[in-house]
Parts: C-alpha cells; structure tokens; sequence
C-alpha cells in the first residue's frame, strides 16, 4: 500500500546501511550549505521579512527554484524561511495585470525586477503543492498567508485563463489534461507531470475543478509511459502529446529532443509518485531500465544522449542533477516489494552512489543541489504528504 493511505514513508538510505544518526546529519549539513553558508548558500534574506533562491548560474530568482525552496522548507519545518520566500514571490514575481495575470514571472533580478513576463508552468504547480502542505503542517493565517486560499487561487488561474473573458491561456491542455510547457504552447515537458500531485489537487483545490485534476493524475501517468523510451527509460527535455520528442527548433535554440537537464528530475518524480501513490500505468518501470541503460559505470552520465541511448559529444551540464534524479527514481523499485532481488541492487547502487557524493559547488551548484536535497529528503522518508 502506498503512503497516501499507510502514512508510511520508506527509507531506503538505511537499506544500504546508513543509520539515523548519519541521515539526520547529512540531513542538517545540506540544509546548513543550502540556506546558511556564506559561500555556498542557494538562500539569501531579502529586504522587509523576504527571502530568495539564486540561480548561480544565471543570477537570478526564477518560480523554479522558489517554489522548490518552498517545498523544501514545509518538508523541514521551516516556516520562518517558507514564509519569506513566499513573500518574495508573491511581491516581485506575481502579475497582478495583463494576459498573464494571476501567474508568476519566470525570472526576475535580485533586486524584483522582473526580467520576463511570461510564467512557467512548473513554478505554479509547486507553489500551489507547497501552499497546500504549509495550510495542513501550520496552518491558514492572514492575506497572503492564508495558504490554501493562495493554492486554490493559484490553480483556478492555471485552469481557468482564456475562459469567461479571462485573458490569457490555461497552463492545462482541457482536452488531454496534460501540462503545457508554457501557457497556451502545443507541446509539454515530461518533467513538468507531476500526477501525485495532481492527485491531492483533486482533493483540495476549487471542487468544480477536483475531476479534472484527478483526470490530470492519470492522464500524465499515461503521458510518461509513452515519454520514457521503452528500452532505454530515458525521456525528452520537451515532448509532444504522443510522447514522442520535440524535433522542431525552439526560438531560444535546439529542439530539446534529448535527455538533457530538464528531462533527469523525470525519473525523480516517477520514484516519489511510486511512493506516494503506487499506480502505475507503465511509467514506473523507465527509473530502472535508466538505470540499466546507464549500466554500473557513473562514467557513462558524463554526456547527453537521445532518448533511443546514442550519445552525443555534448557534456552533461549537471551531472550532479542526473544522478540525484535517478536515484531518487531507485523508489520505484525499492518501494516494490515484488521487484527482484536483482533489481533491488542494481536500484540501491545507485542509492549509494548518490549517498557518496557531496553537493555540487561553483557557479552551477544551484540545479544540481535543488535536485540533491529533493533527494535526499525523499530517499531518506522525509518528502512527505502534510
């Protein structure tokens, strides 16, 4: 049974021999490098009780990494950090007018200013899971603390724009309920489907909305079936709604055809919905035929690939991020238990691999830590449902 319904949350970092002692410690010396480290923190305090993550390796406060630090902090406890950063967001990145009112500029300057104009649907999906789970954990306060006012609202826009005079697009597809990778586009990012958290929007967002976001729920685990390359298990960063890559060039350059940075939190997400949810509609299996693909030589992460496993002479940008990704993915296997014993270990060298490796640092550390912290926190039992 999954943890939806047990309220139990397997950790499988003991299954290859780390203790409590050791988990609680790494837990705390990746939070300390994270969000309190003068040199290599992602966090930093802004002004009037706000707070912000940087992406090192463009300078600036995306929905992404916002969001996520959102997460991560409902999931440690931290309201004093989640609070702040949620203040942040919603005073710099939030449109209150125009086409994308209701969503979240993408990218904005250290300072607020925002540097674009348009959302990105990930962000939102996130910001509304966290604001969920800090509703349930500490409860509604007042204005934009009032978190699961501010998640219903949040999720309303993303359905609901582009109706009844509303302007601008939906970040849904109403008709195959899958995610858009922006607003209005004709294509997603397999990435961006999360179905167990489209299973707990169909329990607590608008309950007009509830059927369609429980349609959501299977709809993407059906998606990342078809995405996830039937021998290889390796996935596009951007796909069509058949499942099939991305071929046409985007406007910013490449095709995002590839398994490449977007495409590794993929598996990440097929391992935490594993656990949370146990449904499987074929998506479960591609973490292990990754990790099979990849085989016991970490050497053979350290380049792109297509999703049909022919390597390409292009470096991985974050090899951290891959591996993280991957590992976390090892849940599908080992919260199995009809999953064979060869299996389980071809699943936990991958766990211990990611045990043995530290955070990233220098100018990129930023993807690759959000991915290893998620990780961490999920391999360890403690990403939890609140």
């Amino acid at each position: 049974m999954a943890a939806f319904e047990t309220k139990t949350y397997p950790n499988v970092l003991m299954q290859i021999g780390a203790t409590q002692e050791e988990i609680a410690k790494r837990l705390r010396e990746v939070f300390h490098t994270f969000f309190e480290d003068e040199t290599e923190r992602i966090y930093h305090d802004g002004p009037e009780d706000t707070g912000y993550l940087v992406d090192t390796g463009n300078i600036d406060a995306r929905t992404e990494g916002m969001s996520y630090g959102m997460m991560m902090c409902v999931q440690l406890g931290r309201k004093d950090l989640f609070d702040r950063i949620w203040k942040w967001a919603k005073t710099y990145m939030y449109m209150e007018e125009g086409e994308n009112e209701g969503y979240f500029a993408w990218s904005c300057a250290l300072d607020g200013k925002k540097n674009a104009y348009g959302p990105a649907p990930d962000g939102e999906e996130f910001f509304a899971m966290a604001l969920f789970f800090a509703s349930h954990r500490w409860g509604d306060g007042e204005g934009i603390y009032c978190y699961s006012q501010e998640a219903r609202a949040i999720l309303r826009a993303c359905l609901h724009k582009g109706e009844k005079g509303r302007p601008g697009a939906a970040m849904w597809n109403r008709e195959n309920a899958q995610i858009l990778f922006v607003p209005g586009c004709p294509f997603t990012d397999p990435s961006y489907h999360l179905p167990h958290f489209y299973e707990l929007f169909a329990l607590w967002a608008d309950e007009e909305d509830r059927p369609f976001w429980k349609r959501a729920a299977q709809a993407s685990r059906a998606y990342l079936a078809k995405a996830c390359h039937p021998e290889t298990g390796l996935n596009p960063e951007y796909g069509r709604f058949d499942g099939s890559p991305m071929a046409d060039p985007m406007p910013w350059g490449g095709t995002h055809g590839d398994f490449y940075s977007d495409a590794y939190r993929t598996a990440a997400n097929i391992g935490l919905d594993a656990v949370w949810f146990g449904e499987d509609a074929g998506q479960m299996g591609a973490p292990l035929r990754m990790m099979k693909f990849f085989g016991t030589d970490l050497e053979a992460v350290r380049c792109v690939y297509t999703v049909d496993g022919k390597p390409l002479e292009q470096p991985v940008l974050h090899p951290l991020g891959l591996l993280a990704g991957t590992a976390q993915g090892a849940l599908a296997v080992l919260a199995d238990d009809v999953s064979s014993e060869e299996d389980r270990e071809m699943a936990r060298t991958w766990v211990r691999w990611f045990w043995n490796q530290p955070l990233r640092k220098g100018v990129r550390r930023y993807y690759d830590n959000c991915l290893y912290l998620f990780a961490l926190l999920a391999l360890s039992g403690n990403y939890r449902i609140w």
